[in-house]
């Protein structure tokens, strides 16, 4: 059942968000070669606590399955719900972090891909064309577009490329519970779908791979991979939709304010950064 917010529910969620892309912002500023996965976990499950919030993945559970940590990191082939590990970060990795938060009865959620220390062009490349496949479909998330205006907007960008856009998982809904439908896949065809409507409050999150768009499940039951072993990358924004123009909810500017370069042209945030 989709669940259309009110101003006031729009309102709650966009403080959770705000955490979210601040939590995000202190994982920033510690991502270097050398520093573990468990490491910004801590950092970030000791932000969201202090700031009287929940981790909204650490004990998230599917069927048997219970997610151990605060963030889902996930290195170079990993393309989301990474387990944080201590194995240290290396120079020219690149690793996602997927961060959620429970404040005050409503989630936020967002993701980020991050660069540690100089990675080469083509992986630049990829992280580049996630980021404004995230940026165009958000321009798609408007009151009586579609959602496979949304999926295609992002596949259409990504494939013209050569990049694999993963089908096998989705972005969705959100509000008082951290996965709400709609379905919100990163493909599909334009006009088709279902309609929006305003105070539709979704997330949009394209997982894009370097190589072949196919992926698998390691023995963990949670960390996706690409099958080719090729990096991907992803990136997240909780928008709501609205007349005209969506409401991003989420924010990266907390991140950006962290890191010395960005892993896509500066003008692209102009909008929605």
């Amino acid at each position: 059942m989709v669940h259309l917010k009110s101003d006031k529910d729009i309102a709650r969620l966009k403080a959770s968000a705000d955490l979210v892309g601040r939590t995000l912002g202190e994982v920033a500023s510690r991502i270097a070669p050398g520093v573990t996965t468990k490491e910004l976990d801590r950092i970030a499950e000791e932000y969201i606590r202090d700031h009287d919030a929940e981790p909204a993945f650490k004990g998230y559970k599917v069927g048997s399955l219970v997610f151990p940590a605060t963030l889902c990191t996930s290195v170079n082939d990993q393309v989301v719900h990474g387990i944080p590990t201590d194995e240290p970060l290396q120079e020219g990795d690149i690793l996602s972090a997927d961060c959620g938060v429970y404040l005050d009865g409503f989630y936020g959620d967002s993701a980020y891909t991050f660069a540690v220390g100089q990675i080469s062009d083509d992986t630049r490349a990829l992280l580049t064309t996630t980021y404004e496949a995230l940026m165009l479909a958000i321009g798609q998330a408007t009151t009586g577009k579609r959602l496979g205006d949304i999926g295609a907007a992002v596949q259409s960008h990504c494939e013209a490329r050569g990049y694999g856009v993963v089908k096998d998982l989705v972005g969705h809904g959100i509000g008082r519970n951290l996965h709400e439908d709609p379905q919100v896949p990163n493909f599909g065809r334009p006009g088709s779908g279902r309609k929006l409507k305003s105070g539709l409050t979704v997330c949009i999150e394209p997982m894009i791979n370097r190589g072949s768009a196919a992926v698998r499940t390691e023995g963990d039951g949670w960390t996706v991979k690409t099958t080719d072993s090729l990096p991907s990358a992803h990136y997240e924004h909780m928008i709501a939709v609205r007349p005209g123009e969506a409401d991003v909810l989420t924010t990266f500017r907390y991140i950006e304010e962290a890191l010395d370069e960005l892993p896509y042209e500066q003008t692209s945030t102009a909008v929605y950064g």
